[in-house]
Formats: structure tokens, C-alpha cells, sequence
């Protein structure tokens, strides 16, 4: 698991610790494309990446991925928007959207892949949100960034670009 807020080099680091782990990793990506920002915003994770990964797009399910094979190692980047993704496909429902996740990542972790590393936001470290839906969604991704937590083997906080080990 690896941590952080925006921009703070959570992706990057996450892609170094993959990379040490294996020559031609799989990079799940979930992100839904939905205007131009958004696009750029892929562009450069694309670019950076480069040749050496095999890349999924599963903005959904990421565990029915074929790539998910025994030996494979693999970066899901990132958890914040599978939780968007399936907050938004349950009418904005935080409670079934966290149950889905939360199945999510219980099939990743039970898949025959070696590594999986698990890119996520930290969100809730600001103040309460005056709107109910970006409360709701603070809620989901704190509930499902706590069972990440206590599923992983290893988490990483990324601040300033610089991470930090929790476990």
C-alpha cells in the first residue's frame, strides 16, 4: 500500500517499488477518462511508465484481470478511483460502494499474483466537507484505505515526495 495526498509522488514510488520486483509488471489502471484534464493527467502516467509495463484498464474490476496470473507482479493505481468508479455506479451509495471495494480487494489479495501494490489517497486529512456527497465519499475512502491498511504487508505514507514506512 502506498499512500498520500495529491501530487505528493505516491504513483512514482509505487512504480519504483514495483519495478524492483519484476522486469514486466502489470499496471492495473482504473481511472475512467472523463475529460481532458483527466486525459492529460493519464498521458504523463503513461509516459512515464513506458515500455516495460503491461498495462489493464479495470476501472471496476481489476481482479478478473487475465494478467493476475501465479509469478505476477502488479501496481493498481489507483484505489481512490475504483472507489469513485463504484461510488458512482451504486447512485452514490458509500455503504454498498465500500462492500464492493472491500470484495475487490479481498479477490485481489486471494489472486495467484506474487505482489500486488496498491496506490490509494489520503483524503480525510482535511477539514469536514460542507456537501453530504463528498462526505460520504471521505467516509468511503477512509473505510476502504483502513482495510487496505490492515490487509497489506507493507504501507507506505508518501509526503512532499518523500515516503514514509508504516508497516
Amino acid at each position: 500500500m502506498v499512500s498520500g495526498g495529491q501530487r505528493s509522488g505516491k504513483s512514482e514510488y509505487a512504480e519504483r517499488l514495483t519495478l524492483e520486483r519484476c522486469e514486466r509488471p502489470v499496471y492495473i489502471a482504473t481511472a475512467h477518462i472523463g475529460d481532458e484534464e483527466m486525459e492529460r493527467r493519464v498521458a504523463i502516467h503513461r509516459s512515464r511508465r513506458g515500455e516495460r509495463w503491461v498495462t489493464v484498464e479495470e476501472p471496476l474490476h481489476p481482479a478478473d484481470s487475465e494478467r493476475l496470473t501465479r509469478g505476477s507482479v502488479a501496481l493498481l493505481d489507483c484505489l481512490t478511483l475504483l472507489a469513485t468508479n463504484h461510488f458512482l455506479a451504486t447512485d452514490c451509495n458509500a455503504t454498498k460502494a465500500r462492500d464492493a471495494v472491500i470484495e475487490e480487494l479481498e479477490r485481489l489479495h486471494t489472486s495467484e499474483a506474487d505482489t500486488i501494490t496498491v496506490v490509494t489517497n489520503e483524503i480525510g486529512l482535511g477539514g469536514i466537507s460542507a456537501d453530504a456527497m463528498q462526505r460520504a465519499f471521505t467516509d468511503l475512502q477512509g473505510w476502504v484505505n483502513a482495510y487496505l491498511g490492515k490487509i497489506a504487508d507493507e504501507a507506505y505514507l508518501t509526503v512532499s515526495g518523500l515516503p514514509i514506512r508504516l508497516k
